[in-house]
């Protein structure tokens, strides 16, 4: 009878482990690609986390991060000298600076410095940090959030956002959700989606973005909500918009069918920061507590 019962007793462990292995909120492709199971997509679904970084190793996990760097990364082949060409937010990247990314215990710190030598060495007057997990880790669908602190700067464009992992569509934009971005001396940052419909086809309908008050002394927690029909934004738990999926636009519209993965980068002088006008307020840091993954 004793053996029957640890028979009984081995089976339901047995059974149970399987239903638990079962039971995950995801399932995991190639490896490193979080899909969210798609019955679970409504607001009344509690969430579970399933990944996170802390960023207290003390140096980079380069089996989830890269550094991002002009030349450095297959995402963004341009040679530093040409850096005066680029027009996007990567002109003054550094993959290879130990400056512009920095640890101490319990954060990772994004930097934007004054190169101070520009005739041996990078061209460029400013350095700036970023990583970035293509190819080591994404996700579809779920809740991603992120814990930073921001300095002030003229000058300044700190992001947190994410692109296609795959980039399914070949002939359109794969899509954009920026989670956070901040300009300046703001006291609040932007939470933006873009696509093909309103980047190409200039459509502002539905309203592709908002913006939520932060406390420009501390840290804020910035999160976008994924699900198969709506992308909800949000700063500190309280929600600046919904970009919904509108009925029969295409991927042109929703091309938010697919795996993303995250990028964290310090920026500094565009057209929309504008210069940086005060270079005594250099050097300045994103400074990121952890990254949070839900599903």
């Amino acid at each position: 009878m004793e053996k029957i019962n640890l028979i009984v007793v081995l089976l339901v462990v047995v059974v149970l482990g399987i239903t638990s292995c079962n039971n995950k909120p995801y399932r995991l492709e190639e490896g490193y690609i979080y899909v969210q199971s798609k019955d679970r997509q409504n607001d009344a679904t509690e969430w579970e986390l399933v990944w996170e970084e802390k960023f207290n190793q003390g140096s980079l996990d380069t089996n989830t991060w890269s550094r991002i760097g002009l030349f450095e990364t297959p995402k963004w082949q341009v040679p530093v000298e040409k850096w005066r060409d680029v027009k996007n937010c990567f002109r003054y990247i550094s993959a290879t600076d130990p400056r512009v990314v920095t640890f101490d215990d319990e954060n990772i710190q994004l930097n934007g410095i004054i190169n101070q030598d520009t005739l041996k060495g990078d061209p460029r007057p400013y350095l700036t940090g970023g990583i970035y997990s293509w190819n080591k880790f994404a996700f579809q669908y779920g809740r991603i959030e992120i814990k930073a602190k921001l300095d002030q700067a003229y000058g300044m464009w700190p992001a947190l956002w994410m692109l296609s992992e795959k980039e399914i569509y070949p002939d359109q934009h794969n899509g954009e959700m920026d989670i956070m971005e901040k300009l300046n001396h703001d006291d609040f940052a932007y939470q933006t989606t873009h696509n093909h419909y309103t980047i190409t086809l200039k459509q502002d309908v539905p309203k592709k973005f908002a913006t939520g008050k932060i406390d420009t002394t501390g840290y804020n927690v910035y999160s976008v909500s994924w699900y198969p029909e709506k992308l909800v934004y949000a700063v500190n738990g309280v929600e600046t918009y919904v970009y919904p999926k509108v009925k029969g636009a295409g991927t042109y519209q929703w091309p938010f069918d697919q795996p993303f993965y995250l990028i964290l980068d310090q920026q500094m002088e565009h057209e929309w920061p504008g210069k940086i006008t005060n270079p005594s307020e250099l050097p300045i840091s994103m400074t990121i507590d952890w990254v949070r993954l839900y599903q």
